[in-house]
């Protein structure tokens, strides 16, 4: 092979993974869903001016050193995901702020596998599940459904939120009268006080991970989801009423 043709195939190798760094950012152009690179340093310092905080008392207050908050606002260095939970917790905000321009207030948001709000950092990545919708608390579960099989015949509401992330097979959401179908990596999160239900519409078992997030602490969605004189085999803990 001469060396005409290594450097052309070198160059074809390269064009298949090209990965896109700089000021803090660095996505993998190659990858599906492949989204415009988020610019975390700005968004640090966006963040700190809205509270009129100096680099020097973010630092104090994060223990973080005033050269390291320098160089990741300047692009200088890329953060690793401990040191964003330390800004965070100095900040008072969620991880997720880092990498999103702007909080939507969203009652539903449905996210494919793939085409989520993300940011790459030293030591892995990160994917942001809420899009500016919030969990608070909650009771996390496996579901498990047949083919072809559906929840309660009716809409059903409950307080909070419920997030749902589909694990293998399909399943189908109805929220407000707009139908989700999910499958694998694909996740929804919404309000739970609009009327919603779920089914298996696929040939094989669905597996989905389930979160229920009742804002009413008397509020007990998974028996409304799942009535205790449906249940054939019931080994759940009972509630604290």
């Amino acid at each position: 092979m001469n060396a005409e043709n290594k450097s052309s195939e070198g160059g074809q190798g390269r064009g298949r993974r090209r990965r896109r760094c700089g000021r803090n950012r660095c996505r993998d152009a190659s990858r599906p869903g492949w989204q415009p690179e988020i610019d975390v340093g700005g968004q640090l310092r966006r963040l700190r001016n809205e509270r009129s905080l100096s680099l020097r008392a973010l630092a104090e207050s994060s223990g973080l050193n005033f050269n390291t908050l320098s160089l990741i606002e300047n692009g200088k260095t890329s953060p690793s995901v401990s040191t964003l939970q330390q800004i965070a917790a100095a900040l008072q905000i969620p991880i997720a702020a880092f990498f999103q321009p702007e909080l939507e207030m969203r009652n539903v948001v449905f996210q494919q596998a793939g085409r989520r709000p993300s940011a790459v950092f030293q030591n892995g990545a990160l994917e942001d599940l809420g899009e500016g919708l919030t969990l608070h608390g909650g009771q996390l579960m496996l579901l498990s459904l047949h083919p072809h099989s559906q929840g309660c015949p009716e809409p059903i509401i409950h307080t909070g939120q419920e997030f749902a992330f589909c694990l293998e097979g399909k399943l189908a959401y109805n929220v407000d009268g707009q139908e989700y179908l999910m499958t694998p990596g694909d996740s929804l999160l919404f309000e739970a006080h609009l009327p919603h239900r779920w089914g298996n519409p696929g040939k094989e078992i669905s597996r989905s991970l389930l979160i229920l997030c009742p804002s009413d602490e008397h509020d007990h969605p998974a028996q409304t989801h799942f009535p205790q004189d449906q249940l054939i085999v019931n080994n759940l803990s009972a509630p604290d009423t």
